[in-house]
């Protein structure tokens, strides 16, 4: 095979690695209409393709920078008012305790005046019957004591002021008597 092939390169008479005539002019003429089609044609599409697509990447970039700004501002936006919010949780804490340790005092205060008009009134209520009890007693021993001196004077103390006269008189004496042991 190979000898068939040189002798038929040897039959055209050259050299088999360079081009005819024709081949070149046809060749150059083909090449400088792709150049042409794809310089003049193509080339400008396929740059403004690029623009645009270039475009459009720049454009969702900043986009996408822009949103993340938005993002990061709304962020922001929520921790203040995240932090506001406790601060004012915080805040209305403390108010509650203070209510509580107000009404806290208030009640001890209500309390202890209870207890106080309690004690005060249970004092007059002892005051009333230390009065009565003294009452009672007072016409007990004025009522014993008219009946022992009826028994030792031997006469009848039954005259109502006469009796009340001695009653007094024998209570003076026991109180000023009283008073002065003490």
């Amino acid at each position: 095979m190979i000898k068939a092939a040189s002798l038929l390169a040897a039959a055209e008479g050259g050299n088999p690695l360079i081009p005819h005539t024709y081949e070149l002019v046809v060749g150059a003429f083909a090449f400088f209409v792709v150049v042409l089609v794809v310089g003049k044609i193509l080339t400008p599409r396929i740059q403004k393709t690029l623009a645009e697509r270039t475009e459009a990447i720049e454009g969702g970039i900043q986009k996408a920078q822009d949103a993340q700004a938005e993002a990061q501002a709304l962020l922001q936006q929520y921790k203040d008012q995240l932090a506001e919010a406790r601060h004012e949780a915080s805040r209305l804490r403390e108010e509650a305790r203070e209510q509580g340790a107000q009404i806290k005092a208030e009640l001890r205060e209500e309390a202890q005046a209870e207890a106080r008009r309690l004690v005060e009134a249970a004092h007059a209520q002892i005051e009333a019957d230390r009065q009565q009890a003294f009452a009672q007693l007072r016409n007990e021993i004025g009522r014993l004591s008219v009946e022992l001196a009826t028994r030792i004077v031997g006469e009848s103390l039954e005259d109502e002021a006469r009796r009340r006269r001695t009653v007094d008189r024998f209570l003076e004496e026991l109180e000023s008597s009283n008073a002065a042991v003490r």
